[in-house]
């Protein structure tokens, strides 16, 4: 599988088959990013994570959020109130009758969570993320 640029200057897609995706990646980030299923809360031990660093998607390895955007929600998933630019793409969710804005990796598709409007400023948004769906890369590795 080809190494891809965490922090590249243009998002090319990034595709593999379902196949090519199953050999990639474990089940439990398979049922997340390729079948938008969601983790457990509180089991990520990124939701503990308190490192200088980035969050990177864990099926293509594009960097979606930075430490300094992650806050404790209380909610038991790594929470962000801003993503880096152009790094995600969102779309309306109605599996749970109301609707939500999911959110997914812009490179390679894959699901990272749900949006919510009561996080803290800046923006008031909360990335309610799935752990399994990122890699964390420490601030010295960075």
């Amino acid at each position: 599988m080809p190494d891809l640029e965490p922090n590249p200057n243009q998002i090319v897609p990034f595709e593999l088959s379902k196949h090519e995706w199953r050999e990639r990646l474990s089940p439990a980030a398979f049922d997340v990013l390729r079948k938008e299923g969601t983790e457990r809360p509180f089991t990520s031990p990124l939701n503990d994570e308190k490192r200088d660093g980035e969050y990177a998607c864990a099926g293509c390895g594009l960097v979606l959020f930075t430490a300094a955007q992650k806050f404790d929600s209380g909610t038991g998933w790594p929470s962000f109130f801003d993503t880096v630019a152009g790094r995600v793409e969102t779309k309306r969710d109605f599996k749970l009758i109301l609707p939500r804005t999911e959110y997914h990796c812009a490179r390679c598709g894959g699901h990272q969570g749900h949006v919510f409007n009561d996080g803290p400023q800046p923006t008031g948004l909360r990335y309610c993320n799935n752990g399994v769906a990122l890699t964390f890369i420490p601030g010295d590795a960075a």
